[in-house]
């Protein structure tokens, strides 16, 4: 059996996305529901591509590549709840040779609720598509933020 990993602190994290929790995102008893986390890993995604001065979706898609999300992960550790303000905190953990992996932290005050990872691959547009390098443009923008 594995065990959850550490939740994540926000010391971790040099950069945040404020977002409000919405009636429409949380059950009946008020919390979140979990398949929310990753809209909200998501929206805090572009918000911290665009503060990096990534254009969207130009930079993205340079040198003749696309990206695609190829994994998604998170762990729960305490709910958010309707109309409450948590931070998504996001950092570059990691560029591979067609890849890119992103970690995340959802918080309420220094409490981690929510902790995770998503992968972004790139490959070429023309078929048959193959794995490709990340556009360079968007990895220095990347590593200059």
């Amino acid at each position: 059996m594995t065990t959850k990993p550490e939740r994540p602190s926000r010391r971790d994290f040099s950069w945040f996305h404020t977002l409000r929790v919405r009636w429409a995102e949380a059950d009946p008893q008020g919390i979140v529901f979990n398949g929310n986390y990753f809209l909200y890993f998501d929206v805090a995604l572009t918000e911290y591509w665009r503060a990096a001065g990534i254009l969207i979706p130009e930079d993205l898609t340079a040198d003749g590549s696309e990206s695609f999300a190829v994994s998604a992960h998170a762990d729960f550790y305490a709910p958010a709840v309707f109309d409450e303000l948590i931070e998504i905190g996001v950092t570059l953990e990691r560029v591979g040779n067609s890849s890119a992996t992103f970690r995340l932290g959802i918080f309420r005050g220094d409490e981690a609720l929510t902790g995770g990872r998503m992968i972004y691959a790139w490959a070429t547009t023309s078929l048959p598509r193959t794995p490709c390098p990340p556009p360079a443009v968007l990895i220095e923008k990347l590593r200059a933020f």
